[in-house]
């Protein structure tokens, strides 16, 4: 029997060590992928070279919507079900709309004292415009995981949740969730080594498809090219 693999959204901290990783596997694997490659404006300069030249990257946008039912976890009678639906599931996903709060605690106290003390050495304790706060939260570091071939590092654009029925609760037991990705390979310099690697396997994948593909179609190329 074949294996069925789950698309799933994975938010993870800077270095994997701490709290567990948000994961939402997807419960029913979206039928349609929209993939939109975006090229950027070509020079309209009339030397055909800088018309051929390359400048910024093309990148790639997803988008797709996930399906949510609590009808099979309150067929087996699960206590997590009965007291929320599929209120966690969407939870896990909203909660990567919104930026962490990865610097709070000693870390967030001791940015706050530098602060002061930088404050203090430029001037800036009297009189002055009050000191700006250092800013603390970042966007989550997200993987879109669509097979064995595509680790995606991506960065959420949108979200749209269509909550579609209701228990006495007004829990919600059926939903549909459109997201609207964007694959954000990492600067070369980033610290994020998960998203670079995810990167670079996706990459030597989609390569490595190319290749077959051009092993696969070398018969018809030697037929169209007259020798």
């Amino acid at each position: 029997m074949s294996t069925l693999l789950r698309g799933a959204m994975i938010e993870y901290g800077a270095d994997l060590i701490g709290p567990i990783p948000n994961v939402v596997l997807f419960q029913f694997n979206p039928e349609t992928l929209t993939r939109t490659l975006r090229i950027p404006d070509r020079p309209r300069e009339a030397n055909a070279r800088e018309r051929t030249q390359a400048g910024e990257d093309t990148w790639e946008e997803i988008g797709l919507t996930a399906h949510f039912s609590a009808a099979d976890a309150l067929g087996e009678d699960r206590a997590l079900a009965r007291a929320f639906g599929i209120g966690p599931q969407l939870a896990a996903l909203e909660q990567m709309a919104h930026p962490t709060s990865e610097l709070d605690g000693l870390l967030g106290q001791a940015l706050d004292a530098i602060g002061d003390v930088l404050g203090a050495a430029t001037g800036g304790g009297g009189g002055g415009d009050p000191a700006q706060p250092i800013p603390r939260k970042a966007h989550p570091r997200l993987l879109f995981i669509w097979g064995l071939t595509r680790v995606l590092p991506v960065t959420l654009e949108s979200m749209r949740i269509v909550e579609r029925e209701y228990d006495n609760l007004l829990n919600p037991l059926r939903a549909e969730v459109e997201l609207g990705l964007v694959v954000s390979p990492p600067e070369s310099c980033s610290d994020d080594w998960l998203a670079r690697g995810a990167m670079e396997y996706s990459t030597l994948a989609k390569e490595a498809q190319a290749a077959a593909n051009l092993a696969n179609t070398a018969e018809q190329v030697v037929d169209i090219i007259p020798l």
